[in-house]
């Protein structure tokens, strides 16, 4: 993988810029720190944020804003660990963007991890590296980096995965999926965010016998590759653990399958085929009076709600979706609350709320997707829950609009707490303007970004 040295920098903005973020205004801690957000889906890739001392409306005048810094183009979300942002995005050289669902688009350009100083946004460290792309939707990387142990693992979206030291951005190892495992780059990029289990770094890879792959996370050394598919899917490998047992979950384009984690082993496998290989939403567990659940689904109408075994050994379908029932996820995780599932159908593009038992739908809203009157296509918010959870079910969510939105979620009805308008949308789907990209909550602050800044607001309680 062709690549420039990582350096130190003082900033790579300009001296005014500098001064402005001061106005406004080590180590890098375990997967596991409650106040930090170091991965995917906050440390527990759970989409729970657990900070106390944060406001429980949106005042009318927007949350203070502490910095904003220029970046470039990326779907890839910031993660924050020990006072540091890490963001990885594509510094567009050659080539015009067009956002075909069907068509790659042939760019020329550098993928670019960031590491930014939490508290003024000044950058600390960056490495670059040439990198080309031939993916529908090329603004940028998809996956947002994984932070652990004095570690920032990357992947970008043509297969480069690279492992940096996260106080210098120090090349530790590094892989090309497409060269080292004859890894198709997937239409829409590799997207499957990297998983820190143990001493393994479990990867989305593709190719003959590798879709699942885990690699030493301190050296790099290949440990298991397991699973063919037809597709790899766009899935994140997903952890699920339940009386002291651990399961990978991994959904590649024709199969939900539940593997050992330290040896790959396939220990049940069920059929759940999405269209176009899109297997997107980590698939959610949940417990219920007659035992745990799992619930996933995808376009084409693709839904099932499985009855898990007690012993951990299969999955047996309790229900699937009909045309005008479940909640068919794509670019958003859903999250199961009690008997209910909240999450923004792709079909619709509203925000739904579904029974779990039976998958009928309670109630459904455009307002915190597209804020539309008419449904669209893949109307999207990423959705993340506050504990303690309080008088209701407390729910921050980021509109493809870019608004930011604190509402409270039930069984009976979506309720708005506030709102303010974060960031501009600077990229598109289906005509209308869009940003796609999952926030951080960590430091007490909300940490979001578009294709031409990274922002940081402050959501503590005075």
């Amino acid at each position: 993988m062709p690549r420039l040295q990582a350096r130190p920098v003082l900033s790579r903005f300009p001296i005014a810029s500098i001064l402005a973020v001061a106005c406004l205004a080590g180590s890098v801690a375990r997967v596991s720190s409650g106040d930090d957000w170091p991965q995917w889906m906050g440390p527990h890739r759970d989409g729970v944020w657990r900070e106390t001392g944060i406001v429980e409306t949106i005042p009318a005048a927007g949350l203070p804003v502490k910095w904003r810094v220029p970046v470039k183009g990326g779907y890839s979300g910031p993660a924050v660990a020990d006072g540091r942002v890490y963001l990885t995005d594509y510094d567009r050289a050659a080539g015009s963007l067009a956002n075909a669902p069907n068509d790659r688009t042939e760019l020329a350009g550098r993928e670019r991890v960031l590491c930014l100083d939490a508290a003024t946004g000044a950058l600390l460290w960056e490495h670059i590296y040439d990198c080309r792309y031939g993916i529908s939707y090329a603004a940028g990387p998809r996956c947002t980096p994984t932070v652990a142990d004095g570690k920032v693992y990357a992947l970008g979206a043509e297969g480069n995965l690279v492992c940096l030291d996260a106080a210098t951005g120090r090349v530790v190892w590094q892989k090309d999926f497409k060269q080292d495992y004859s890894a198709p780059t997937p239409l829409w990029g590799f997207c499957g965010h990297p998983l820190v289990e143990g001493d393994l770094l479990i990867c989305l890879v593709g190719g003959p016998g590798s879709v699942a792959v885990a690699f030493d996370r301190e050296t790099g050394e290949e440990r298991w590759r397991a699973l063919s598919a037809s597709e790899s899917g766009y899935c994140p490998p997903t952890m699920l653990e339940r009386d002291g047992r651990r399961q990978l979950l991994l959904w590649d384009a024709d199969n939900l399958n539940a593997l050992e984690p330290a040896t790959g082993r396939v220990i049940w496998s069920r059929p759940l085929k999405p269209m176009y290989g899109m297997s997107i939403m980590a698939p959610q567990v949940a417990d219920t009076p007659d035992g745990p659940v799992l619930y996933a689904s995808g376009i084409g109408r693709v839904a099932a709600l499985f009855r898990l075994a007690a012993d951990g050994s299969g999955a047996d379908v309790l229900w699937r979706g009909e045309p005008k029932s479940a909640v068919y996820c794509a670019n958003s995780t859903p999250f199961i609350a009690g008997g209910t599932i909240y999450g923004c159908d792709c079909d619709t593009g509203m925000l739904t709320a579904a029974d779990l038992a039976t998958g009928r739908r309670l109630w459904e809203t455009l307002d915190p997707t597209t804020g539309g009157e008419r449904r669209s296509k893949h109307g999207t918010a990423f959705l993340v829950r506050q504990t303690p959870p309080g008088d209701g079910g407390r729910v921050w969510l980021f509109a493809e609009t870019g608004d930011l939105i604190l509402a409270r979620l039930t069984p009976e009805k979506y309720e708005e707490l506030g709102r303010m308008h974060l960031l501009d949308p600077t990229n598109e789907c289906f005509g209308r303007e869009v940003v796609w990209s999952h926030p951080a909550f960590a430091d007490r602050c909300i940490f979001a970004r578009n294709d031409r800044e990274l922002v940081c607001v402050s959501a503590a309680a005075k």
